[in-house]
């Protein structure tokens, strides 16, 4: 299973990704900012899912909003 981001590039484990579009996350109250680094990311089962971790938060996000950094 290939995990693509929104330009079509592979993502492995531990990549550092960008994200491509200011994303609501929903019941944190706090908006990603388009641009924002996000590191050490992994894999979910989902092709279109990675999962993160931004400050205390454990995040899972579409992969089609973000881009390889």
């Amino acid at each position: 299973m290939e995990v693509k981001d929104s330009n079509g590039n592979i993502l492995n484990e531990g990549d550092t990704v960008l994200v491509i579009k200011d994303l609501k996350v929903k019941g944190a109250n706090m908006t990603l900012k388009r641009g924002t680094p996000i590191k050490n990311i992994r894999l979910t089962d989902s092709p279109e899912e990675i999962e993160c971790r931004i400050g205390k938060s454990q995040l899972v996000l579409k992969t089609c909003f973000l881009k390889k950094g």
